[in-house]
């Protein structure tokens, strides 16, 4: 397929090729946003769509999620996909080799602790511990932003310069310093079968910025999920376009694969 990609009423997406490694962050993108994160489903159509990108991609699929590995593996089983959870603070490689940073899990779980003792009698306000980063969820409750960002800022004066604040739509969380999804992606470029592709990174949030970073360096295609301003280079409206794209991805694959 030679013209750029349109969806609907879509603005032109970059035309399909066969050597791109594909990275897909979960919510938001491939999934709508619910008001907890564990309300979300993953839908029959999602699964077989996703796992023919990947089938016919010699898997050079990947997720690259703030959600842990263990919860994507829920998510989307029964196929454990190369991925990045926590934003990227661990990595699953194609092999199924796990590396993750453990040298901070003490403070995370002790912060979480407190955080937990705090939240209490707020209506609304999800904490979430993945092991390794701490988010707060305000999304139903947005009257307490101020509470949530004052809170936050003071757990990550008690966890020290090794670790950062980072904020998402309606989500604050703490995790270790010096990982992030572009340091995932970076590392899954250096590997078989991502290595020697263009990558193509889709995302919906702040924290997907540091992928569309990468992936611009690398001269790859960086596309935006909704509304706001940021470095990716293209744009989608939402995650039900996304699904549409990437059905339209594996389709393009599959024409390429019948013409070999």
């Amino acid at each position: 397929m030679n013209d750029r990609q349109t969806l609907g009423d879509q603005s032109p997406m970059p035309p399909f090729a066969g050597r791109w490694a594909l990275f897909l962050d979960v919510d938001g993108t491939l999934l709508d946003i619910a008001r907890r994160p564990d309300a979300v489903t993953v839908s029959p159509e999602l699964h077989e769509v996703l796992r023919r990108a990947h089938q016919l991609s010699n898997g050079a699929v990947a997720l690259i999620s703030g959600r842990s590995l263990a919860d994507l593996d829920l998510l989307f089983a029964p196929i454990l996909y190369p991925a990045a959870g926590q934003h990227g603070l661990e990595r699953r490689d194609t092999a199924g080799t796990v590396s993750c940073s453990i040298d901070t899990i003490d403070r995370i779980n002790r912060a979480a602790q407190l955080l937990a003792l705090q939240a209490r009698g707020h209506q609304g306000i999800v904490v979430e511990h993945k092991g390794l980063s701490l988010a707060l969820h305000y999304r139903n409750a947005p009257e307490l932003r101020e509470w949530a960002d004052l809170t936050m800022n003071a757990l990550l004066i008690g966890l020290g310069p090794a670790f950062q604040l980072v904020e998402g739509k309606m989500v604050l969380e703490l995790k270790p310093g010096g990982r992030d999804k572009g340091t995932a992606i970076a590392d899954f470029m250096s590997e078989p079968p991502f290595s020697g592709r263009l990558p193509v990174f889709i995302g919906d949030d702040v924290t997907d910025e540091d992928g569309f970073a990468v992936v611009n360096i690398a001269g790859g295609h960086s596309i935006k999920v909704g509304d706001g301003r940021s470095l990716a280079r293209w744009h989608l409206d939402d995650a039900q376009s996304v699904r549409r794209w990437l059905q339209a991805y594996a389709s393009f694959l599959e024409t390429e694969r019948s013409h070999e």
